[in-house]
């Protein structure tokens, strides 16, 4: 075995840099960011790289492997991304959906993704689960074709198929395919899209995709990372047990590294359902790992990324030609991309948005950035940087990622961080002038290492126990009340130098529809509207000087609102803790709401809206809850386009005014505390900021009016001509959040449609592949919530995939009711998830938040393996018979009524209102 001795701590900045180079970095520059490995070969070549962090009894674990769409032939376009659909299916030993063994184990944060250069698979496990889910991805890795069969092979086909459709019928969703074709040439890696063709994902054999497996799914072409609760002396004889026996696969033939020139400009128009013109520029780019890369990365934060870009200041702030404006490095391992898009207005505005994109990258490319922009991109990198690492998945995919490509795990965190944060003005103006390179192709053929495999382990005896979950990492938590009567709750996480803190307040979009003087009916999008533009103005500070304090600050300034609360968040760096709590209080005490960012935002939510009109799935939920609530309840929201542009243009900047002043006061709010920090720290800093804050009066109350469930089914149908799927909604209102019967609701909700494996899903996705996905959805609300069914599906399969749905409802009422197996898996994911699920300290400030929502314990969470446990049957079945009554269901179906009408009309579900895209 092949020995690679310990690499760290990692000092990513201050190792490398010199003296005279720190001095000239921005304060936030200076952290030290360290990620501990070691890594380890396998004779058969498989690569292991293992992370120790004691801080929650879980593992996260990635195999990522050396094959992408690159690596596909003409005539076998999205292989590799049907492939890793086909990795979920089962394996020799474990011959069903892997998501079954997944859920029992408690895992979180699994999935699969594929790439231009990669596919990986990961997931995060409570460390007893730990051997059975080496045996699962060792199983898949060396024991999968013997499980491989026509029939999922043709499913995976149509689910893949669906995705693709579900993609390519949103919004901008051929963009990218267009972009990659359009800057590679033909017979470039990446000139086909990842997805890949219909035609070719057709004309896959069993033959073909065994193959495919034969040739990159060896040991030796992976690279394996484990990270948190464990060492490498305590992962080397397991994953040698479960990989030592595995092929190392034959030697591979793959694209080198291929940075494309462009010599000249190239312009082509597209035609798609979009609300507002879009415009792309994209410059191929030197591929990851060259020293260039992080440096145009903060290039392209200064000129297009953010508000205090300078493209969005020009053309948003300035001109307001533009909603938005986003330009970003694209990394890839044989050639990079630097895309930039513009969300214009109008068409008319086109021109002028080319000239100014034109004046300001010559300006940029004359003078480059200032001392201030870089600074501030630096800062802004950084502080990701180290929030990605604060749990072990984010930890795991970034020693993947350099292991895979660069043959150094930490690589991202310490080489490209230092170049990045020693880059000075004058070399990102350097990098940037020298931009298009030329390209080459290169062959480097090396020996083949003399690869062996072990003995191997013994699988007949099937999957490996699941030992104990570890136990539940929740932080204590401690109250107190400023001097204000402001309640203070604090749960101390220091795992990484960042305090995170939340004002929430008992509003919400329930508060649109209470009258205050000077509005006699309500304004629905109110409290959307004013959370908006909270940091968009204030008494001290314009919009501009805020993004720009916010970001030299590294600080994290988000505004939410939801049904029934709105939520002022902050995230601080530590050090900048007081800075960061006065910019806090500033948009919390003295948002102005300038008239100009008013009618901005104004301008935005309705291109927002006429956005909907193409998609459908948008246009059945702006349908769904008018009809289940009625159209004067706190939940509801205007019914059609037309009705919520009216809307938006009922609320006046004094309507803002007042209904900030009525909710956002002391009387509603509370401040919840974690991160970093302790009681005895942060309460002097919070009464310091908050302690003298007053209201302006005695605040309003919420109202909700108890809804009676329909006498008879309801159908409404949103004709959308041309429609590649149809959108089916059907829902139905049930008890507020916060009773006794929530467990066996969510229980339900997992089994019957919530989760991958539920009965709906498996049906229409797995079993008929009519749909990339199928779910219900049980959202938690102060008042009554909606159980609704969501299946976006093909267009032919439309009243079939809705008798599907009457069927699972049929059985689950009737001769199939809630089976113990079912129950089990639930259970046994409710409880192995729960040590891993307070991991980062924003999962811990926003359960505790949620849980004082609905009048629970702060520490809700951690009863909630017994409250599981506790859970029969029989309970499940009847929690399902009280909600689910399919005789009082209303339906949306958004698709094109031409080619489903016949259908949708012989299933009789009741009777049927036709409307537009945009009306009634």
């Amino acid at each position: 075995m092949k020995n690679i001795p310990l690499r760290g701590p990692v000092r990513g900045l201050l190792a490398a840099a010199a003296a005279s180079v720190v001095a000239a970095l921005p304060a936030f520059a200076q952290t030290e960011v360290e990620l501990d490995y070691e890594q380890f070969i396998l004779d058969n070549g498989l690569t292991v790289v293992v992370h120790e962090d004691r801080k929650a009894p879980v593992v996260a674990i990635q195999v990522m492997y050396g094959v992408g769409s690159k690596d596909e032939p003409a005539g076998k376009t999205g292989f590799a991304h049907l492939f890793e659909h086909l990795m979920f299916n089962g394996s020799e030993n474990f011959d069903k959906d892997f998501f079954f063994a997944l859920k029992e184990m408690g895992a979180t944060q699994y999935n699969g993704t594929t790439n231009t250069d990669r596919t990986n698979y990961y997931q995060t496990v409570p460390v007893g689960a730990l051997e059975q889910i080496l045996f699962l991805e060792s199983d898949r890795m060396g024991h999968l074709l013997g499980a491989v069969t026509q029939e999922k092979l043709d499913n995976q086909i149509g689910v893949v198929q669906n995705e693709k459709r579900q993609r390519e019928g949103a919004p901008y969703g051929t963009v990218f395919e267009k972009i990659f074709a359009g800057v590679y040439p033909a017979d470039h890696p990446y000139h086909h899209s990842v997805i890949g063709s219909m035609e070719d994902l057709e004309a896959a054999s069993l033959e073909d995709v065994k193959q495919w497996f034969r040739d990159y799914y060896g040991a030796a072409n992976a690279v394996l990372v484990l990270a948190g609760d464990i060492d490498a002396a305590e992962a080397r004889p397991l994953v040698e047990k479960y990989f030592g026996d595995i092929e190392a696969g034959p030697p591979l033939t793959k694209p080198e590294v291929n940075e494309v020139r462009m010599d000249r400009i190239k312009r082509v128009t597209m035609v798609d359902r979009v609300a507002k013109p879009r415009v792309y520029r994209v410059w191929p780019a030197p591929r990851t790992g060259t020293a260039e890369s992080p440096v145009l990365d903060l290039m392209t934060r200064a000129v297009g990324s953010g508000k205090t870009s300078r493209l969005y200041r020009e053309l948003v702030d300035e001109r307001q030609l533009a909603n938005g404006v986003s330009m970003f490095y694209y990394e890839q391992l044989l050639s990079g991309l630097v895309i930039l898009s513009v969300d214009a207005k109008s068409e008319e505005d086109l021109d002028e948005i080319n000239d100014v994109i034109d004046a300001e990258l010559n300006e940029f490319l004359r003078k480059g950035p200032t001392a201030d922009e870089l600074d501030r991109a630096k800062t802004i990198y950084a502080s990701g940087e180290i929030r990605g690492l604060e749990e072990v998945a984010g930890k795991a995919s970034t020693l993947a990622r350099g292991a895979l490509f660069l043959g150094d795990p930490d690589f991202y965190v310490e080489e490209n961080l230092d170049r990045l944060m020693a880059a000075s003005p004058e070399e990102v103006l350097d990098v940037s002038r020298r931009w298009i390179t030329p390209a080459y192709f290169e062959l480097t053929v090396l020996p083949y290492p003399d690869y062996s495999t072990s003995a191997g382990v013994d699988r007949s005896a099937g999957l490996p126990p699941i030992g104990a979950p570890g136990e539940v990492s929740f932080p204590e938590i401690t109250t107190s009340t400023l001097s204000n009567g402001i309640e203070v709750v604090i749960a101390p996480r220091p795992t990484v130098p960042v305090v995170q803190l939340a004002l929430r307040f008992d509003a919400g979009s329930a508060s649109d529809m209470v009258v205050l003087p000077g509005n006699e009916t309500g304004l629905p999008g109110i409290s959307a509207g004013v959370m908006s533009l909270l940091d968009e103005g204030t008494e001290n500070y314009s919009a501009q000087e805020l993004a720009e304090r916010k970001e030299s600050l590294g600080a994290i300034l988000n505004l939410y609102s939801g049904d029934d609360d709105n939520r002022i968040y902050l995230s601080a760096l530590k050090q900048n803790l007081d800075e960061s709590l006065d910019l806090m209080a500033e948009v919390t005490f003295n948002a102005t709401f300038p008239a100009e960012e008013v009618e901005k935002m104004r301008k935005r939510q309705i291109d927002g809206v006429l956005q909907e009109k193409a998609d459908g799935p948008s246009l059945a939920i702006r349908a769904i809850y008018p009809a289940v609530y009625g159209e004067d309840h706190p939940y509801t929201n205007p019914a059609t386009i037309d009705e919520a542009i009216a809307a938006i243009n009922a609320i006046e900047r004094e309507d803002m005014v007042a209904w900030r002043d009525a909710w956002l006061q002391p009387g509603k709010a509370k401040l919840f505390v974690t991160g970093d920090t302790t009681a005895a720290e942060i309460l002097p800093k919070l009464e310091a900021t908050f302690g003298d804050w007053q209201g302006s009066g005695t605040a309003p109350d919420k109202t909700m009016p108890q809804v009676a469930l329909p006498d008879a089914p309801r159908v409404i149908v949103i004709d959308k001509p041309a429609s590649q799927q149809s959108v089916i909604v059907a829902s139905i209102l049930m008890d507020p959040t916060g009773t006794d019967q929530d467990t066996a609701i969510a229980a339900m909700n997992d089994i019957f449609g919530g989760s991958f494996l539920s009965r709906l899903n498996m049906n229409l996705r797995e079993d008929k592949g009519w749909s990339y996905g199928v779910r219900t959805l049980a959202p938690d609300r102060v008042g009554q919530r909606p159980f609704t069914f969501y299946a976006p599906v093909q267009t032919d399969q439309t009243a079939a995939s809705i008798a599907e749905i009457k069927a699972e409802i049929a059985a689950i009422l009737g001769d199939e009711p809630v089976s113990q197996e079912e129950l089990d898996r639930v259970i046994a994911d409710q409880v192995g998830s729960l040590p891993g699920a307070f991991e980062a300290a924003d999962t811990v400030l926003f359960s505790m938040m949620s849980n004082d929502e609905y009048g629970r314990p702060y520490d809700y969470a951690t009863g909630r393996a017994e409250r599981f446990q506790a859970l029969t049957t029989d309970q499940v079945t009847a929690t399902a018979s009280g909600i689910i009554q399919p005789d009082r269901l209303t339906w949306v179906i958004v698709g094109d009524w031409s080619q489903i009408q016949d259908e949708v009309e012989a299933l009789d579900l009741g009777p049927i209102e036709v409307r537009s895209t945009t009306s009634r």
